[in-house]
């Protein structure tokens, strides 16, 4: 070895770490960067910056991911297009369902880079409607978005508690009866603990969620895998030809064939409902003008593959459609029949149930955020309380206990129907539909003027997925709020539409309590933003 080789090592080591250091340091000083700028672009937007910008593009994308937690998401609502049209239902539902939602991801993403704040499509409402109706527009919209976005968490904490019991009762005792007849009460304890689980989390382990959710990506994939892999090589219950899985069709739903169809949508509908509840957290993101419309926009497309990577192999060991309809959820039945092993089928459902405590930990905190940003411009009663921030935690607090104290409340519902988690997930879809179509709506009848000053304007590519959100919710809001099947009874009924009611009911009374002569929308017009923003981002 040369007498001066160790030294040059040493020398070659010291710079690269001095060049690691560089890089790092620059990159901190670009984040940094990119904060000041979004901040002074809130303050713009007539807020103060509260919370921390600890989210980068891909993390609050992967955040949008596990807010849907498709295979989760699937598997819960199973159970609508197996009665609504079997194998077509199942597989060109989702499909359909998926391009429509695109269409709604990218209308809300024209609009979300003009006006990203944490208060969403309420405070984008406010912007884009004229002066005339904007005030009330956003009271309606923004009451709507923030129980949709509690009925959302609540029907996902209440449904991982369900699947729970399905889980273990895939396990059998001699004579063939699931080993554990849950009373109502049993699932309902469970439900609570799921709910101060994810609580206890998301308010916690705050600066965590973000490498919590890049974990649900990775653990999503690697379920997806194992699922599908041991279902297809096993196959116990046989295997259906292509010809069934992509062109079958059998009602289950007492409904006529084409209506029946529509039936089989709610399974896409409550998956992708979540789209719009990333827009809470745009005021934790660095760029959240570009950002959160790309997280939306690819997060949806991502959802729409990871969903046909889930279904299509479902639908090839299919059991007969009659006995799946049977069964109070089935994924956890089709993995019985088609792995043959009770021990196997339970361990396939495991990454399932872990994504359902992820992803209500995900809604728990968009709720959380929701509430707190409606709550800072005076909209909810005792606001004074769940607008503040702790600053210890670095989180609403308050505000996420409220959102708990009220899911608790709604759970109760459960004693008087069994159907009680077609409530929770019916009313939040309807609601968060509507949320998102008004915004959308009132863009596209203004002449989206206001896309001007954002960072994205497709044009007349823009306005067609304007027109197909709007029809959707058109349909969406009827569809779920009637009975999945026929005939149907006081127990079994759906409930959304009575819950959907006591919303508006709730709502109505406090605007005219207290809201129309004290609620002013949000503290800036949109005057004063197009005034201020031009030298902050020279829109």
């Amino acid at each position: 070895m040369a007498p001066n080789a160790g030294v040059l090592g040493h020398e070659a080591s010291v710079r690269h770490r001095d060049v690691k250091r560089e890089k790092r340091e620059h990159s901190a000083e670009h984040s940094s960067t990119e904060a000041v700028v979004a901040d002074e672009l809130l303050a713009v937007l007539g807020y103060k910056p509260e919370l921390s910008r600890n989210r980068s593009t891909w993390q609050v994308s992967f955040m949008s991911f596990v807010l849907a937690s498709v295979p989760y998401g699937l598997s819960l609502t199973l159970y609508y297009p197996v009665i609504g049209g079997g194998p077509v239902a199942i597989i060109w539902g989702w499909l359909l369902v998926g391009l429509i939602m695109t269409c709604v991801a990218i209308s809300l993403g024209e609009i979300t880079s003009a006006f990203p704040t944490a208060g969403g499509v309420y405070y984008q409402t406010f912007m884009v409607c004229p002066p005339w109706c904007r005030t009330v527009t956003a009271w309606i919209c923004g009451w709507a978005y923030t129980m949709g976005v509690v009925s959302i968490t609540l029907s996902v904490n209440f449904g991982t508690a369900q699947f729970f019991v399905a889980c273990i009762n895939i396990f059998t005792d001699a004579e063939g009866n699931p080993i554990w007849a849950a009373e109502t009460y049993q699932v309902f304890l469970l439900f609570l603990a799921i709910t101060f689980l994810c609580n206890a989390v998301s308010s916690l382990a705050n600066r965590w969620l973000p490498i919590l959710d890049t974990f649900a990506i990775f653990w999503t994939f690697a379920g997806l895998m194992a699922i599908v892999i041991c279902t297809l090589a096993l196959a116990k219950g046989g295997r259906n030809s292509a010809d069934y899985v992509f062109t079958g069709f059998e009602t289950n739903s007492g409904w006529t064939p084409g209506w029946s169809y529509f039936i089989g949508l709610l399974q896409g509908a409550y998956v992708t409902s979540a789209t719009g509840m990333i827009i809470s957290m745009c005021e934790e993101v660095q760029q959240p003008a570009t950002q959160v419309p790309k997280a939306m926009v690819f997060t949806v497309i991502l959802n729409v593959i990871c969903g046909l990577f889930f279904l299509i192999p479902m639908v090839f060991v299919l059991p007969p459609i009659a006995d799946v309809a049977a069964q109070a959820s089935p994924i956890p039945y089709i993995l019985s029949v088609a792995v043959g092993n009770q021990g196997g089928a339970f361990a396939l459902t495991i990454p399932i149930l872990v994504l359902g405590l992820l992803c209500g930990t995900s809604c728990t905190t968009a709720s959380s955020r929701t509430i707190w940003s409606f709550a800072r411009d005076g909209a909810i009663p005792g606001s004074r309380w769940w607008k503040k921030i702790n600053l210890k935690l670095d989180v609403p607090f308050n505000a996420m206990m409220l959102s708990m104290v009220i899911q608790c409340l709604l759970g109760i519902i459960y004693f008087g129907s069994t159907a009680a988690f077609n409530a929770f997930s019916g009313v939040g879809v309807v609601f968060l539909t509507i949320a998102y179509t008004i915004p959308i709506a009132s863009s596209l009848f203004t002449g989206r003027k206001t896309l001007k000053q954002g960072h994205y304007d497709f044009g007349i590519f823009g306005v067609t997925c304007n027109i197909i959100s709007i029809c959707w919710c058109f349909l969406v809001t009827p569809l779920y709020c009637m009975p999945a099947y026929l005939p149907t009874t006081a127990t079994t009924m759906n409930y959304a539409s009575v819950v959907f009611v006591a919303g508006v009911a709730v709502s109505a009374m406090w605007y005219l309590v207290w809201g129309r002569k004290n609620y002013k929308g949000p503290p800036v017009s949109e005057e004063e933003v197009i005034a201020h923003r031009v030298s902050i981002i020279g829109a």
